[in-house]
């Protein structure tokens, strides 16, 4: 009997311990089960209250506003004054552009305005002679005006006399010939007035074209002042230079590309978003930043702006939808956000790097509750 009673026991042992295996097990399963409905229902908190407002896309990249830099005369470079990927500051010389056929034409330009000038002064002493001359012919004929009226008079006094047979008939006709004479006198001098008259109207209109012509003059000067000042090209902006392409010695022409000037102190982002994702963006909401060549560090930045059209909106064949077969494509919309970066930092930064962005739409979360209400009170 006692050897059957221990036969028992050792067969019971077992069974005690899977027993409780399977009660450890059970509560391991349970608690991974709850530990993982918590992880779930924090992920599906998390989602629904930040993740689903974060919008991510890494088709980004740097940008910046490059000025292209072209001359505006033709001729030969002299000097080119900066290399190539070279930081300058706004003003700084770039190339100059030989300089001697324009200072040539400055010079004749000037020699233009001399000779207008020189004619202006002729045409206003042409002016005085002739006001002269018109003051002269006025007192002539004051003096025959006054001539004829003394004889007019002399005339009247001795026409009743010859009359009575006081006077003789030779003297009234002499006084009648002479006041004809005065009489025509009178006449040739008023002639004279007019004719002084006409040439101070001509030499006022010389006048008046000489002081065009100086106008004109000066113009073609400050034209050729304007054109040697050019051959100085300067820098339009502060920035690196890049994608040089002018050599000392070429012979540029009007408009002809020479090199382009990057701000990189007005560096911003171009990130393409998926039109399904910015329903809830706006300006002012902040930017998270990677840079693929610094994957290890986080940029920030804001957005500024959002294109008024998709990418093919504005491409330069816009797609025709309304024509064939149609494939819906999910359109890109570029926005554009101001990076936030140092010194050290736009070292490195450059327009054209790869980017992921990810913007935070939080702050506009109740935009769908307004826009479904307006919508309601316009349906009404």
């Amino acid at each position: 009997m006692a050897a059957s009673s221990e036969t028992l026991s050792s067969s019971d042992a077992p069974r005690e311990t899977n027993g409780e295996r399977k009660k450890v097990v059970g509560r391991i399963a349970l608690g991974a089960l709850l530990l993982g409905a918590a992880y779930g229902a924090w992920a599906l908190y998390g989602y629904q209250t930040e993740g689903r407002y974060m919008q991510e896309t890494n088709d980004a990249y740097v940008k910046a506003d490059g000025v292209t830099v072209s001359s505006k005369l033709a001729g030969y470079v002299r000097e080119v004054a900066v290399a190539d990927n070279q930081q300058i500051a706004a003003g700084a010389l770039l190339l100059q552009i030989d300089p001697t056929d324009f200072s040539t034409r400055l010079a004749q330009a000037s020699a233009q305005v001399d000779v207008a000038r020189a004619t202006e002064a002729a045409t206003l002493a042409a002016i005085d002679e002739a006001r002269s001359a018109v003051a002269q012919a006025r007192a002539s004929l004051q003096a025959s005006q006054r001539d004829l009226a003394y004889l007019n008079g002399e005339v009247a006094r001795f026409r009743p006399l010859v009359a009575s047979g006081a006077e003789p008939r030779q003297m009234l006709d002499q006084l009648i010939a002479n006041r004809d004479k005065a009489a025509a006198d009178v006449n040739a001098k008023q002639a004279m007035v007019e004719a002084a008259s006409d040439r101070v109207v001509s030499a006022r209109a010389q006048a008046g074209q000489s002081a065009a012509q100086i106008k004109a003059a000066q113009t073609q000067r400050d034209a050729a002042n304007n054109d040697l000042g050019t051959t100085r090209i300067i820098a339009p902006a502060a920035g690196r230079v890049g994608n040089s392409t002018v050599r000392v010695g070429q012979f540029v022409q009007p408009g002809q590309r020479l090199m382009t000037i990057v701000p990189t102190q007005a560096l911003y982002v171009e990130a393409n978003f998926k039109e399904t994702q910015i329903g809830l963006m706006r300006p002012g909401q902040p930017v998270t930043i990677s840079v693929d060549a610094l994957p290890d560090v986080d940029f920030h930045g804001t957005v500024e702006s959002i294109t008024p059209g998709t990418g093919a909106n504005f491409s330069l064949i816009p797609p025709q939808n309304a024509t064939g077969n149609f494939t819906k494509i999910v359109q890109r919309v570029p926005v554009r956000i101001r990076l936030n970066a140092g010194p050290e930092s736009r070292k490195v930064l450059v327009p054209g790097l790869s980017l992921t962005v990810e913007v935070d739409t939080r702050s506009a979360k109740s935009a769908v509750d307004a826009i479904r209400k307006e919508q309601e009170q316009v349906t009404k």
